[in-house]
């Protein structure tokens, strides 16, 4: 598919592809319509903030005790509202406490995270919409967490919404992972990257610094290593960058390489990392694979994780295939 095509376009032609995972076409008939509820958050976070504040807190908690912020609510029922037409039989979001269903019938289940990067609401830096689609499991009409306990292999698409100077969207359906943009003068994501390829060398890497004195030995040694530069042992300068939204941190090791770690540290509930493994870590790691880079826990595959709980936290190394496989090696060596 030529870039400048559309969405709709490029996901009609990917379903009709017999390698593109089943259910693909409703699975495509659900990114296009969350890329509609996209299209709408995007134009209210565009808005100017002359009433109450995106990013003002409601005085509720999701489900994981992180504060509510109204555009956590408007998000939430943007996508849950888009996602009622889509065939979708178990739905869990962060901001539920469980998995419920939207259609008895449906053919998907679909884990999601409506607003990631919160905290970047009023500071006018990128924020997110992450996504997960999965095959409904046997009896999810009447257990909607059973299509939440498979491994992210089973995931027929994947993919992120980020709204930041463009409004963009990354997406899989397991054939490739490709890059959209809104134009804004159409109103259409239109095709901008056909083809992700992560480049497999990368002098950069993503992490929140601020934890350091927590972090688990092995991680600590990388990083070391890394900021010693070419004097170091990697011989070799290297740049940090941290953006605090998964979305746009993730988005930039796609476009020009680099590794993103959110691993597990000694903070007391940070044993597994904080990141949600069904709605974000997965559908980060698919799109990873997909786009050639790799994505672990550090030390194993990601997506070869089964998940206890619906909220189950997991850490993530994700990126380019070369950083990735030499943390691992750290984590090999104790």
């Amino acid at each position: 598919m030529e870039r400048g095509a559309g969405l709709e376009e490029v996901l009609a032609a990917q379903a009709r592809d017999p390698a593109s995972g089943l259910p693909a076409e409703a699975a495509a008939r659900a990114i296009l319509l969350m890329s509609s509820a996209a299209l709408e958050l995007a134009a209210i976070v565009a808005r100017p903030p002359l009433g109450s504040r995106l990013g003002a807190a409601t005085g509720g908690a999701n489900v994981d005790g992180d504060q509510q912020r109204t555009l956590d609510i408007v998000a939430e029922d943007l996508f849950r509202g888009a996602l009622r037409t889509a065939g979708v039989a178990g739905y869990l979001s962060e901001e539920v406490e469980a998995p419920t269903i939207l259609d008895p019938a449906g053919s998907l289940a679909v884990a999601i995270d409506p607003l990631d990067g919160s905290s970047n609401i009023d500071v006018n830096a990128p924020i997110g919409t992450i996504f997960s689609i999965l095959p409904a499991a046997p009896g999810a009409a009447n257990d909607p967490a059973l299509a939440f306990r498979e491994t992210g292999r089973a995931q027929v698409a994947a993919g992120f919404f980020i709204y930041g100077p463009q409004t963009m969207l990354v997406m899989t359906l397991g054939l490739g992972a490709q890059a959209f943009a809104l134009d804004r003068t159409s109103g259409e994501f239109v095709l901008i990257d056909p083809a992700i390829a992560i480049p497999r060398t990368t002098a950069e890497y993503a992490i929140n610094a601020s934890n350091a004195r927590h972090w688990h030995a092995p991680v600590q040694r990388y990083i070391d290593d890394c900021t010693q530069g070419a004097a170091g042992p990697r011989g070799k300068n290297f740049n940090m960058r941290w953006v605090a939204s998964l979305v746009a941190d993730a988005y930039r090791a796609f476009v020009r390489g680099g590794v993103y770690l959110y691993p597990s540290d000694a903070r007391k509930g940070y044993g597994e990392g904080r990141l949600r493994l069904m709605y974000e870590v997965n559908p980060v790691a698919f799109l990873a694979e997909q786009a050639g880079g790799a994505a672990t826990d550090g030390l194993n595959p990601i997506l070869d994780r089964t998940p206890g709980a619906p909220h189950q936290r997991a850490p993530l190394v994700m990126g380019s295939i070369e950083e990735v496989e030499r943390i691992a090696a750290y984590h090999r060596d104790g």
